[in-house]
């Protein structure tokens, strides 16, 4: 092969190469904007560990697709070859996608739930779908958008508080059984009076204050205007800042309040 054919066979496998990865860049884009705006938004994004899943969803799908044609795109190979090749090479990127794309609507997060004295993050994995219709109405539907707030309703009784610690010692979690939802309004009394004020967590916490103050400032409150809660995550724990007069969390803080 003279110098001249050597050019020709790396040109075309960079133009091929590059229309493909500006084609999985534009895909990965429109994902981004579904898994980040709509099944993973802040906070939930780390919470529930959507940016480290779609990194490698997509990290994989964009450089496995382009770096294949730049290997197939041969010169020797007629028009007809390589749009079979990369057409090949196309599906099997789009499957890969596909099965990524249902790997993260399986670990979205579909509700903030209130435990007793923290939050914690329900994944539609971890509800049992077979326990959807012992849910109220409303929720017998995971929601495919912004996670909704929930509350975990009292024990009704000292053998079903024995049950569920069994459960729970088990992997089933108290916010992620539909049995015992309710709405999030009818714990607002609870949320206050297990928050505790921030400015106490910032004596303990002094790295924390930077950002506690700079959240605060948004809010358009002091930070002795705010309480909070932690909030159990995908193996992370954060700090649910809480508006004391409404009890819902306004804001995130990524430190562990423990």
């Amino acid at each position: 092969m003279n110098a001249r054919e050597s050019l020709l066979f790396m040109s075309r496998r960079i133009q091929w190469a590059g229309v493909h990865l500006a084609i999985s860049l534009l895909i990965a884009a429109l994902v981004a904007a579904l898994v980040f705006l709509v099944w993973f938004p802040h906070p939930f994004r780390e919470l529930a560990g959507g940016a480290k899943l779609f990194l490698i969803i997509v990290t994989v799908d964009v450089i496995l697709g382009p770096a294949a044609t730049l290997i197939v795109a041969s010169p020797k190979k007629s028009l007809k070859e390589l749009r079979l090749d990369v057409a090949f090479i196309s599906l099997l990127q789009i499957a890969a996608l596909g099965y990524g794309l249902w790997t993260m609507v399986q670990a979205r997060p579909v509700y903030m739930a209130f435990e007793v004295s923290r939050f914690r993050v329900i994944h539609a994995v971890d509800v049992n779908p077979q326990m959807l219709a012992e849910a109220p109405e409303e929720w017998r539907q995971l929601p495919m958008g912004r996670p909704r707030l929930v509350a975990v309703r009292p024990f009704r009784s000292d053998q079903e508080q024995t049950d569920a610690m069994f459960a729970e010692l088990g992997g089933l979690t108290l916010g992620a059984r539909p049995d015992f939802w309710m709405p999030y309004a009818d714990a607002v009394a609870a949320v206050r009076a297990e928050a505790k004020p921030l400015a106490e967590l910032l004596q303990r916490k002094p790295e924390a204050r930077a950002a506690a103050e700079a959240m605060a400032k948004a809010l358009g409150r002091p930070v002795e205007g705010l309480l909070y809660l932690p909030v159990a995550g995908r193996n992370l724990f954060w700090t649910a800042l809480i508006d004391p007069d409404s009890g819902m969390p306004v804001e995130y803080l990524p430190i562990d309040p423990h």
